[in-house]
């Protein structure tokens, strides 16, 4: 299993050491890291990265923040990729509590076309299986944070109630983390699936965008 020494890379304080591709813009009352694409393109991405730490308790410190300061984050990020880059097509990504605040925006945003949850889950949310955006959702087989029983009730439900395209992907004998397992910490069990999940990945956005 993937770097079972340390099986989650997203603890408080944890980063990658890679150098960036773009800068810190504020964004009216926020900060993003944009990052231009080399040619024109209508199209971009949201990347929510482990935005808490994985070790808080659930997911609800998440939607109360969300919904007290109205999505203003949300709608300010969108609104600057709409004005400012002139994207028409825009999709989301979220690993961990990343994954959990993509699975807002599917609830909240229909325009955002495309959303990829990592290992991330709603829980308390009574209308959590209602997607507006057509949503992946990618976990790992033995990830201790989210247990199988959990993505099993999140793959029913949504076969259940969700009007819109969606795929729940499970990865046999895969940890929490393992999609954004740092280069030096791959080992070559592991190197098929993460490779896998990436290109689904991928492939989700540029089937809806």
């Amino acid at each position: 299993m993937a770097n079972e020494a340390k099986p989650c890379p997203c603890d408080i304080g944890d980063r990658m050491d890679y150098g960036g591709l773009g800068q810190e813009l504020q964004i009216e009352h926020t900060k993003a890291y944009v990052v231009k694409p080399s040619s024109a393109s209508d199209k971009a991405i949201i990347v929510i990265q482990d935005i808490y730490g994985w070790q808080l308790p659930n997911t609800r410190y998440i939607a109360d923040i969300l919904a007290a300061n109205g999505y203003m984050e949300v709608n300010v990020v969108l609104r600057f990729l709409k004005e400012q880059c002139g994207a028409k097509h825009i999709g989301a990504v979220g690993f961990c509590w990343g994954g959990v605040a993509v699975h807002y925006l599917a609830l909240q945003y229909p325009d955002v076309k495309a959303g990829v949850s990592v290992y991330g889950i709603i829980r308390e949310r009574e209308d959590r299986y209602e997607l507006k955006s057509p949503t992946l959702f990618i976990f790992g087989e033995k990830d201790e944070v989210i247990p199988l029983d959990q993505v099993s009730v999140l793959e029913a439900k949504l076969k259940e109630k969700c009007t819109v395209d969606y795929q729940v992907k499970i990865f046999p004998g895969q940890t929490h983390g393992f999609v954004h397992r740092k280069r030096e910490d791959i080992n070559p069990a592991d190197k098929p699936s993460i490779e896998e999940a990436r290109t689904d990945m991928l492939n989700w956005l540029k089937k809806y965008m």
